[in-house]
């Protein structure tokens, strides 16, 4: 079975997530930024199949679009127009740095470890995969 590889897209740097070969477990794969996205993938996509990139889409508390959603919208047309094959769905992305972080806390790391941005992200990135996993699993995808 193919992988399923979710985005948390940011301005500077882009989380990484990914599902292992049976779609079940969520991971974080690494930290990247938008210019090297291209390099990763083609790297990625050498050595794993993949059916499905999953992007966070950023909304207000109120359901609306945030401003970042333009960014977002250009990563999409861009796999779109690269990765034509791979099917791409957006994913509700709210409170998921918030989620992260206090994920991060919980596991123990120590404070220096936890300002890392690029681990916030992809760890931000398995929550938008988790989540896209479980509504995918209980019918609502």
């Amino acid at each position: 079975m193919a992988r399923v590889l979710a985005f948390d897209v940011g301005l500077k740097r882009i989380g990484i997530a990914a599902t292992d070969s049976l779609q079940i477990i969520a991971s974080a794969v690494t930290t990247t930024s938008p210019r090297e996205l291209h390099t990763f993938l083609q790297d990625y996509l050498k050595k794993n199949e993949v059916e499905t990139f999953v992007l966070g889409k950023p909304m207000q508390m109120n359901g609306s679009d945030s401003e970042s959603m333009k960014l977002v919208v250009q990563v999409q047309e861009w796999l779109q127009k690269n990765y034509p094959d791979i099917e791409i769905c957006l994913m509700d992305e709210r409170l998921t740095s918030r989620m992260a972080q206090h994920a991060l806390v919980q596991s123990g790391l120590k404070k220096k470890d936890r300002r890392q941005k690029g681990l916030l992200d992809s760890t931000a990135a398995t929550l938008i995969l988790q989540t896209f996993l479980e509504t995918r699993n209980n019918g609502f995808i």
